[in-house]
């Protein structure tokens, strides 16, 4: 498996056992006694998971994942002595890939490692794919940002020239450019674009 393990737990007995499961399955990984230590640590940019005890020293497990939500965090394993059923809806709703009770199931483990990892690789091919987009709209003029959102919105060229106050070729003139520009195979690839990048609806009231 391509991707590295980035394995939270108190415990040094489980750091070492799961350590050595990782290393015999010749998965890179990196361990850490407590959350600071996690927090302080340069992850490399690359395909991860994160495996996380609930019951840290220093921070608890699922107020370090609410605190990464925000984040380019990598998927959460949840390890825990004590498999409450709270604990582990919390986990779960706030996205959490699996929650395992110790001691740890390996199987269990590199099955939701393998399925963290994939998880992860889909994250970055969409940010990636997004990143493209974004720059392909920055190419945009002011003029075609306006009309952009009018015709993924369904605008016939008449209604969106009228509602721009523009002749109805100056509007085709706009739309062939972002076609081109947003490098779209057709206008349906444009209206998908769209919707990755969250253009919003015209207010048509203006």
């Amino acid at each position: 498996m391509n991707g590295v393990v980035y394995l939270v737990d108190d415990d040094p007995r489980v750091r070492e056992a799961l350590s050595e499961l990782l290393a015999s399955l010749k998965i890179d990984h990196v361990t850490f006694a407590s959350a600071a230590e996690y927090l302080g640590y340069v992850r490399s940019d690359g395909c991860a998971c994160l495996v996380l005890d609930v019951h840290l020293p220093d921070i608890n497990g699922l107020d370090l994942q609410q605190q990464l939500a925000d984040e380019s965090c990598p998927p959460i394993i949840f390890i825990s002595g004590h498999g409450d059923v709270p604990s582990t809806v919390r986990a779960m709703k706030a996205g959490a890939m699996e929650f395992l009770t110790k001691p740890v199931n390996k199987d269990a483990l590199v099955v939701a490692i393998s399925a963290a990892f994939v998880k992860d690789l889909e994250r970055r091919q969409r940010m990636a794919d997004l990143a493209g987009l974004q720059q392909r709209l920055a190419l945009l003029t002011p003029r075609e940002r306006e009309v952009l959102p009018l015709i993924v919105a369904g605008m016939l060229n008449k209604q969106a020239a009228a509602f721009l106050r523009i002749s109805e070729v100056t509007l085709q003139v706009h739309r062939g450019q972002i076609m081109k520009k947003m490098e779209a195979d057709s206008f349906a690839d444009l209206v998908r674009m769209a919707g990755k990048l969250g253009i919003p609806e015209p207010d048509r009231t203006v």
